[in-house]
């Protein structure tokens, strides 16, 4: 396969069928949107949406030493997920530097999934593999065996009731259960990238193209829509939610990222960067370097990732998703700014947008937040 060859979702005719804006992401063709981006991120909102995230990396993870193995090479305790629950957590390299934010479901006593991001789907897996030498673990690429639909929204519960005998009701968020959607086996999990309930359905590529048809139908008559990447970044905006290479890097420990509770020092035994993140927690508490934050423009003009944060003239910090926003009806924007400006309401902060300092608010994030 050539460097520059496309790879393609089970559903890639289905995309080219509703007249998908198709565009590269992490070596993949996958759909920007299908018609009006504001429109799909709407749905989604107030009705429903039904994304192809096929792209994602699912990495399974077996054998007797398999939670011991997790709790070594990732952040967090995983050995204290139960079976049929997940958890986000992250794997830094060992100056505690953030290769990737993941989602680790435990689908069996020794037996995981982790769900990388696409654009590092290779560097989680040839790091998990260096780090299971010595113990009774195997790691497996499984990201040709996962065809990965999601569907989100307020309306979403119903939709997939329709469609499943599966205990929707009783599956909390962060939970994940094996069942059948459409008569398809799925591993129904409960979780999303959108500030919205929803679900992931994770099933064999054969199934995609007949269980998105299925969705497509249940989700007829309550305003379900085709999603693109577009409004799930501007989705994930809103509530909040970081991006890796923009809000998450490798120059930025999981303290920086303001996301320090997803390490968990009390476990037991050592874990790959405990040592810098040791320090770098103390570092945070002591003095924190930049702090993430939310901005809102007073204006129209929308701030994009590496605009530069000023205030008094000065360079304060830099913006690291911008977008405007549906559902404030403004521009808004995630940053990393120096500590002393990062109190919500604080004034005179500004985005230089093309050499004008256009002004704007500081907030708390998430910008959204769905009523429960």
């Amino acid at each position: 396969m050539s460097s520059t060859e496309l790879r393609h979702t089970a559903l890639d005719a289905v995309h080219r069928s509703l007249g998908a804006t198709m565009t590269d992401f992490a070596g993949w063709d996958m759909p920007l949107r299908y018609g009006s981006e504001r429109d799909e991120h709407v749905a989604v909102r107030t009705k429903a949406g039904l994304f192809d995230l096929s792209h994602m990396g699912e990495i399974t993870v077996t054998g007797a030493e398999a939670a011991a193995f997790l709790n070594h090479a990732l952040v967090g305790n995983i050995a204290s997920v139960g079976v049929g629950r997940a958890r986000y957590t992250m794997i830094c390299r060992a100056d505690g530097g953030i290769l990737d934010d993941l989602i680790v479901y435990r689908l069996a006593e020794t037996e995981y999934m982790v769900v990388a991001n696409a654009s590092n789907a290779q560097v989680v897996l040839d790091a998990l593999t260096e780090r299971a030498a010595g113990f009774d673990a195997e790691v497996r690429d499984d990201r040709d065996a996962y065809a990965l639909i999601a569907v989100q929204g307020p309306e979403s519960p119903g939709i997939l009731a329709s469609l499943t005998d599966a205990d929707l009701d009783g599956l909390k968020y962060y939970a994940g259960l094996p069942g059948t959607v459409a008569g398809v086996p799925a591993l129904i999990a409960r979780t999303g990238y959108t500030g919205e309930d929803g679900f992931e359905l994770f099933v064999k590529p054969e199934h995609a193209v007949e269980l998105w048809q299925a969705l497509t139908k249940a989700g007829e008559g309550v305003g379900l829509v085709p999603c693109g990447l577009s409004c799930r970044d501007t989705l994930r905006l809103e509530a909040g939610m970081p991006l890796y290479g923009h809000e998450l890097t490798t120059a930025l420990t999981p303290f920086d990222a303001g996301l320090g509770r997803v390490v968990k020092f009390e476990k037991e035994g050592d874990f790959v960067g405990r040592a810098a993140l040791t320090e770098a927690a103390a570092r945070a508490e002591q003095n924190p370097p930049r702090v993430l934050v939310g901005l809102i423009a007073e204006g129209r003009r929308v701030p994009r990732a590496g605009y530069a944060v000023v205030a008094g003239g000065q360079v304060i910090g830099e913006v690291t998703s911008g977008a405007p926003s549906p559902t404030l009806g403004k521009p808004i924007a995630m940053a990393y700014v120096d500590a002393a400006h990062a109190a919500p309401g604080t004034e005179g902060v500004g985005v230089d947008i093309r050499g004008n300092h256009e002004p704007y608010e500081v907030v708390a994030l998430p910008f959204y937040k769905r009523r429960k």
